[in-house]
């Protein structure tokens, strides 16, 4: 095995258990690399978590595609240091099952995102603003949205709505909170949501949303 990663455990766990290709695997390889290149300059991800990379970050965003079984536009909103929209852009670059966007205000963590696209040669787009400025101005109909750390879920609701009346599904990791999270948004929107446990953290959740009318 060759690799630069700190977490060569992690790697191991997610070589073994998440079923990934040989190809995919060695993408990502290139991303645990990069993200470590650049964390020094432009601080990405959380600098106590880059020794956990694998499994903290890379296994907690592959972890989303099992939810994810149709095929069409991803949208990934906040992605800063790629994940789970770059881990997830690899992945479904690969099975071509359409392209992922990334939007993120961040303009130095928008370099390192495009930077990867182009490494990598994903099926992949950028986009450099403000979730509330950007989404209304999307002309595609996305099969999927994801969040992962961002903002509570009754903002999450207020940004995608849109989206998800349109049939998106939403893809959101919660933690521990995720119970009140869930009762404050059911006051203000309507909508069904399966809660599902993660694989990388048995205090945190993954809620499906699907929007009902308002």
């Amino acid at each position: 095995m060759t690799t630069s990663s700190p977490d060569a455990r992690g790697r191991e766990v997610v070589a073994a258990s998440l079923h990934v290709s040989r190809e995919t695997l060695a993408k990502l390889d290139v991303l645990t690399r990069e993200l470590g290149r650049w964390q020094a300059i432009k601080n990405l991800v959380g600098p106590s978590t880059l020794n956990q990379v694998w499994i903290r970050h890379v296994a907690d965003s592959l972890q989303l595609l099992d939810h994810a079984q149709q095929p069409g536009a991803w949208l990934d909103l906040g992605s800063g240091g790629g994940f789970p929209g770059l881990v997830v852009a690899i992945v479904r670059t690969e099975r071509r099952e359409g392209t992922t966007h990334l939007v993120e205000s961040n303009g130095r963590k928008c370099a390192f995102l495009r930077h990867m696209c182009r490494l990598l040669e994903l099926d992949a787009i950028v986009h450099e603003g403000r979730i509330e400025q950007i989404v209304p101005t999307f002309e595609v109909v996305f099969s999927i949205v994801s969040a992962r750390a961002l903002a509570p879920l009754i903002e999450l609701l207020g940004w995608t709505n849109e989206l998800l009346r349109k049939g998106a599904l939403g893809i959101f990791p919660k933690g521990q909170d995720v119970e009140n999270e869930l009762h404050e948004a059911a006051t203000s929107w309507v909508f069904s949501a399966d809660v599902r446990q993660s694989l990388t953290d048995r205090d945190a959740r993954i809620v499906l949303v699907r929007m009902g009318q308002p």
